[in-house]
């Protein structure tokens, strides 16, 4: 299993062609409570860098970007009855949706965990 990170913070976690995809705990500490996410149907066809997700909290909402291009599998419906998850496990139980990578190339250009590290101490 491979784990990758964006500049937008989302994190994806790879195995095989199958990604996880969430916002990391950096992002879900800057918006506060979270209180509504939105997440994408299975069978939706995500585009990399393209609006995949929402998150609302006590402070702010938000769009959730997909960091690849592919296929939607699952919805974490659990966010639905309880949005918190994303405060309380934000890259674990609070993951946002699940999909099949259309093309691993695109996992390039994303940063591993100690490069995200430096961007949000840079921050």
């Amino acid at each position: 299993m491979s784990l990758y990170f964006t500049k937008e913070h989302e994190w994806i976690s790879v195995e095989g062609d199958t990604a996880t995809v969430g916002i990391t705990d950096f992002a879900q500490a800057q918006l506060g409570d979270v209180v509504f996410v939105e997440v994408p149907q299975p069978g939706a066809t995500l585009q990399k860098g393209k609006e995949a997700a929402v998150v609302e909290s006590v402070k702010a909402a938000s769009d959730v970007y997909a960091p690849v291009s592919g296929e939607v599998t699952e919805g974490n419906a659990a966010l639905g009855a309880d949005p918190s998850l994303v405060n309380s496990a934000a890259q674990g139980e609070g993951w946002f949706f699940k999909l099949t990578l259309s093309d691993t190339s695109e996992l390039e250009g994303l940063m591993d965990r100690e490069a995200y590290q430096a961007f949000c101490d840079s921050q």
